[in-house]
């Protein structure tokens, strides 16, 4: 929920902070008090548009700050803050809570913070999204479009309709992919044909030579070593002769010298006949030294007589290095990205078979992906229809108490179908219908605002004041289902008055029984069944500039507050009485709401 809201700088609000409660909290007012502000504050937090012109005459910046903690919402909620917080580097504070800030300085530049971590916008937009809900007239309007109302639908219907949904989605991604490829085959036969000649050129050059991995470097090794064979074999010789002896050596004066074993062995002769002990100490460490450079010889040795002998081995090297270089010269940098060229060319060269044979396979493939997204469509749009019928009912029942007791609102589920083999669309139990991302079916609410009059779309049909509390029966029942844990209202009882406010305050009240309400409201009726009051005032200040804040009304305080919503007298004793008649019955409703 939301905790804590502090906002600085934002229209005509110099610095205003307010503790939030669970429950039910409203806010009210006097009209351009800054309501309006504390709502675009929350619009900030949630990722939207920064707009400069918010920003309060004479400050360089306006800065929103929210604290929100996560008690009490659903596991999955939890888990989805768990992996936004350890993805952005963002913390907890030491009580367990998180710090969301938005800043929006003069010059129209945004900043996102979110737990001591700059963040993009949109980041922030996910954690606050997943806790806080804002509702308000533009909501409304919204939800009077196709998409919305069907997205309504199914949000309402959850678990049965998202699975469906999803594996819809996945067909319908797969048919796409496959008639994509169909109509790209036959179009561009001749051009695919040219590319798959190119492609089978390639790859005969590249088998014909077999080139292996990392083979070029190997082979420009080799051959290195055997440009610089003599010099090599002299050194190695050389190096054998002083440490074992060599016949062969042409210098005769080097061939008679002592070589290293026989200088170490007289030197551990001589130790071992001395009498000093401590020259006799030294004799094992001489027969150590004997046994290494033994083994240096014998390397030696081996090593000589690995070094090739045939003459015509260089040459060999240099051939197959010719090779292998015209083929990086035209494919790839090197030997490894040759063989990975190969390798794509083999994958591209199956998928652009233009043979009649695969034609007609892929055909039956296309065929085949369409019937099954046809049965998807079809148990999507019956989801649908049984959840249509169940959101109608619950609906209509909350307007009921809303004072639209006569009224019913349907919610239709229907398809339109297309000329049979459309471009573009599938056979649908006999019938051809283009598939949207969402099915293939058009979701409408329709009002009938008493009995015997026709449904009609909500935007035809419905006042102000009956949108207003059609649109709070939905997210009444749809909330029975939200995770978030904070739902903020904006003035969503404007247009409706007497018994039907009576209602809304009642609901509103039910709702925060299971959610943080907070609601932005000019009617008395909605404001007495809060359990938090919080007030918006607003002084002139020197110059002409007016300053607003937020306060936390007490009981006489909110008394005064309700006298001056209900008559605009709010030290009148006449208005006070009204006030607390109003809160007597309010607190009525709500405790028998908690029972």
């Amino acid at each position: 929920m939301l905790a804590e809201l502090r906002i600085n700088g934002l229209g005509v609000i110099d610095a205003a902070s307010a503790e939030l409660d669970p429950g039910f909290t409203v806010l009210t007012g006097e009209t351009g008090a800054g309501k309006t502000m504390v709502v675009t504050s929350l619009h900030l937090l949630s990722g939207a548009r920064a707009d400069a012109k918010r920003v309060r005459a004479g400050a360089e910046r306006a800065t929103v700050e929210g604290r929100f903690t996560i008690d009490g919402v659903a596991k999955s909620v939890k888990e989805e803050i768990a992996e936004i917080l350890e993805s952005s580097g963002a913390e907890e504070d030491s009580d367990g809570s998180v710090i969301a800030v938005r800043t929006v300085s003069r010059d129209g530049r945004s900043r996102a913070h979110l737990g001591g971590r700059s963040v993009p916008a949109g980041v922030l937009g996910r954690f606050t999204g997943a806790l806080l809900t804002v509702h308000g007239q533009n909501d409304q309007l919204r939800l009077l479009k196709a998409d919305q109302q069907r997205g309504a639908l199914d949000r309402f219907a959850g678990e049965a309709i998202t699975p469906l949904l999803d594996r819809y989605r996945s067909a319908r991604a797969e048919w796409k992919k496959l008639t994509k490829e169909l109509h790209e085959r036959t179009t561009r036969s001749r051009e695919l044909a040219q590319e798959a000649d190119r492609l089978q050129f390639g790859l005969n050059e590249i088998d014909a030579v077999d080139p292996q991995p990392g083979e070029d470097e190997s082979i420009a090794a080799e051959v290195r070593r055997l440009s610089d064979l003599d010099s090599l074999r002299g050194a190695a010789t050389e190096a054998l002769a002083a440490i074992a002896g060599a016949s062969d050596i042409a210098d005769t004066a080097e061939t008679g010298a002592e070589n290293a074993l026989e200088l170490l062995g007289k030197a551990r002769h001589s130790l071992e006949g001395a009498d000093d002990p401590s020259l006799g100490e030294l004799a094992p460490r001489f027969r150590d030294a004997i046994a290494l450079v033994g083994d240096l010889g014998a390397e030696l040795s081996s090593y000589l007589e690995g070094l090739p002998s045939d003459p015509g081995a260089l040459d060999g090297l240099l051939n197959r290095q010719s090779d292998l270089k015209m083929l990086t010269r035209k494919y790839a940098a090197d030997v490894d990205g040759v063989l990975e060229w190969a390798s794509s060319a083999r994958e591209r060269l199956a998928s652009i078979d233009v043979s009649a044979e695969a034609l007609s396979e892929l055909s039956a493939a296309v065929a085949a992906a369409g019937r099954e997204l046809a049965g998807h469509a079809v148990k999507l749009s019956a989801a649908r229809r049984r959840a249509a019928v169940a959101l109608s009912k619950a609906v209509s029942g909350e307007l009921a108490g809303l004072a639209m007791g006569r009224a019913k609102l349907e919610v239709s589920v229907e398809t339109t179908p297309v000329e049979a083999k459309t471009d573009g669309a599938i056979e649908v139990e006999k019938s051809w219908y283009v598939p949207g991302p969402y099915g293939i079916d058009e979701v409408e609410f329709r009002l009938a605002a008493h009995p015997g009059a026709e449904p009609m779309p909500l935007a035809k049909s419905a006042s102000g004041g009956e949108l207003s509390r059609v649109m709070l029966a939905l997210e009444v029942v749809l909330a029975g289902g939200d995770s978030a844990a904070s739902m903020v209202f904006d003035e969503v009882d404007a247009g409706v008055g007497g018994r039907a406010a009576i209602e809304i305050g009642r609901r509103l009240a039910r709702l925060a029984r299971t959610h943080q309400v907070i609601v932005v409201t000019h009617l008395p009726q909605v404001a007495a069944f809060a359990d938090t009051h919080l007030v918006v005032d607003k002084t002139d200040q020197p110059g002409g500039t007016i300053v607003s804040g937020v306060r936390n009304l007490g009981p006489e305080d909110r008394v005064a507050e309700l006298a001056r919503m209900l008559a605009g007298m709010g030290d009148s004793d006449t208005g006070r009485a009204h006030a607390e008649e109003l809160l007597a019955v309010a607190e009525q409703e709500r405790q028998a709401l908690a029972a």
